[in-house]
């Protein structure tokens, strides 16, 4: 029996299309409003069609001395050109890109998790330090 820690793949988000890229700064102050993006496909584009696409991203943050991570978020693209005139017949496609401000008071580290229908489940992380 398979675990799901062992179906999660990683790698560099400059070479492989799959892995969440994770825009944040490195450091912020105690509880600034910091704006962190998630893009699966940043530097190689994710094909975008009704056949092989990301569905989802989620973005958690693990503060420094916990155990367990906080959701800070989690989006679905929902659009790959599919429509009732069958596959890659829209012309409305999702980009797998979201935005979402957190503020926190410990250092710690950001984890990014993607979703494609075709090669499963893909990793990214980033520390980020409380001044």
């Amino acid at each position: 029996m398979s675990e799901l820690k062992e179906l999660i793949q990683t790698a560099d988000w400059k070479t492989e299309k799959h892995v969440p890229a994770i825009e944040a700064p490195d450091k912020i102050k105690k509880g600034e409003s910091v704006k962190i993006t998630v893009t699966i496909g940043k530097e190689i584009p994710h094909p975008n069609t009704t056949e092989h696409h990301i569905s989802w991203a989620a973005l958690y943050f693990l503060p420094d001395g916990e155990k367990f991570p906080y959701q800070i978020g989690r989006f679905e693209f929902g659009a790959h050109g599919e429509s009732t005139q069958g596959p890659n017949t829209s012309t409305i496609y999702t980009s797998p890109e979201a935005t979402c401000v957190l503020k926190t008071e410990k250092s710690g580290t950001l984890l990014a998790v993607s979703y494609c229908n075709i090669h499963g489940l893909w990793q990214n992380s980033k520390k980020i330090e409380v001044a």
